[in-house]
């Protein structure tokens, strides 16, 4: 795919990504036609722009739709293995991605992140080591602003973008090439999504896919299933982690022999935030970031809200939100700065396999289940460690405070599942358990 005809683009899926599609399709001259699986909710953006909004969640509204259009823009929420696809493919359309759009729109420098775990993380902390270098960077993609509603922005305008990449974003990319892409883990996610790990892996391959020559590429270093995926392409190689170009080396964070920071200094020093922010630093430096600034982004920097974020200490007992961890690689690697740690865990299961959160045994003093996967969970721990079942938030953290008073541990809210079983999201699954220890810690923890 060269070249798409957007002259009559038919917009799918009307979140946040799609709406900003759709408003910049029709900013630039093209004829915009609107599906949504769910109409109704998104009636008002549709009337806004003068627009019918089909129901792509049927067959027929979606052959009415798409006869006569030039292209398909699907948005990130909508499953790779919709109808939508199949029909698009018999009808011979190109599907191009937000990410093309912005790459067939504007030529500034992009770096791009993506990673099962860590990509907000890493992106935060890239764009703010680019600002405090006097670089203008927006962090774009899968955060509050789109990347093509970000090329239109003018106070300031930006020099540069950061991309939050996920394998949603990345499964149309054909035209997307950032000056430096960074993949930073890998572990089974969104296999309800994508329907197995490879179309998962070959979804996030597409970072690198269409970089050249003069391009870089961010890997973990020893990932032999990334490095496997990338051997051939075009792009040079940066690595990070144990062993890598950019590393802990000693008491300092190293990029090839400079020192950047002490660890000491730093505000976040478990091995995840490490990682995170080795990739930050490979990522960051090659894209004109300076040494100095870098520095004081991560002395500075005290992570973000919903990622091993620190609550409140009530009766002894520290409470940690990591409500972002919606997978068992995601709790593994939060546990592991952690010793009889009290867990809660559970939600909805994106076709994941729980088994390898039993080599977290060793960090957990004891688990309380939650939500739709409680039962697999209580089954799973239950031979291992003392294991509870909660039916609300509140009764969760009750439980998991009188355990961890008699284990003198930590509770910690690291779901590995999804939140969409109780809640709206991981904010409001995050913020429903800062309430509960709120009310923990001012007597009204009990139950009513």
């Amino acid at each position: 795919m060269t070249h798409v005809d957007l002259s009559r683009c038919a917009v799918a899926g009307l979140g946040i990504t799609g709406r900003a599609v759709a408003n910049a399709l029709l900013g630039r001259g093209s004829q915009v036609v609107l599906m949504d699986d769910k109409p109704s909710a998104v009636t008002k953006f549709g009337l806004a722009a003068g627009l019918e909004v089909f129901d792509s969640s049927k067959i027929a509204d979606l052959e009415i739709a798409l006869s006569g259009v030039t292209a398909l823009s699907v948005g990130p929420g909508i499953s790779a293995r919709h109808n939508i696809y199949k029909i698009a493919a018999l009808k011979g359309l190109p599907v191009v991605s937000e990410l093309d759009l912005a790459a067939m729109w504007d030529s500034r420098p992009c770096a791009a992140v993506t990673g099962t775990n860590g990509k907000t993380t890493v992106t935060d902390l890239v764009t703010k080591m680019l600002l405090q270098s006097n670089i203008e960077a927006v962090a774009a993609g899968n955060t509050d602003i789109p990347l093509v509603e970000a090329l239109s922005m003018r106070d300031p305008v930006p020099e540069a973008f950061v991309v939050e990449a996920s394998s949603f974003r990345l499964h149309n990319v054909e035209l997307f090439r950032p000056r430096v892409a960074a993949w930073l883990n890998f572990a089974p996610d969104h296999l309800d999504w994508h329907g197995d790990l490879e179309s998962y892996a070959n979804s996030k391959k597409k970072i690198w896919e269409q970089q050249e020559a003069d391009d870089l590429t961010v890997l973990p270093y020893g990932d032999d299933f990334i490095n496997s995926i990338y051997r051939g392409a075009a792009s040079q190689l940066l690595t990070f982690g144990p062993g890598g170009d950019v590393s802990v080396q000693g008491s300092h964070i190293v990029d090839r022999g400079e020192k950047i920071v002490a660890i000491s200094k730093m505000s976040l020093g478990r091995p995840h935030d490490l990682l995170n922010a080795c990739a930050a630093v490979a990522v960051a430096g090659e894209m004109g970031a300076k040494a100095q600034a870098m520095e004081s982004v991560l002395i500075n920097f005290s992570g973000l809200s919903h990622r091993l974020e620190f609550v409140a200490t009530t009766g002894g007992i520290n409470f940690y939100n990591d409500s972002k961890a919606t997978t068992p690689h995601a709790t593994i690697a939060a546990l592991k700065g952690f010793e009889n740690a009290v867990l809660i865990v559970g939600g909805r299961n994106k076709a994941i396999e729980f088994t390898p959160l039993l080599g977290a045994i060793p960090n957990l003093g004891a688990v309380v289940c939650i939500g739709e996967t409680a039962d697999l969970l209580v089954s799973l721990f239950n031979p291992h460690v003392p294991t509870s079942r909660a039916t609300s938030m509140k009764q969760a953290v009750n439980v998991a405070a009188a355990m961890a008073q008699d284990l003198s541990g930590s509770v910690l809210l690291s779901p590995a599942c999804a939140s969409f079983d109780w809640y709206q999201g991981y904010e409001a699954r995050g913020d429903d358990f800062k309430k509960a220890v709120k009310q923990l810690s001012t007597g009204e923890g009990e139950d009513d």
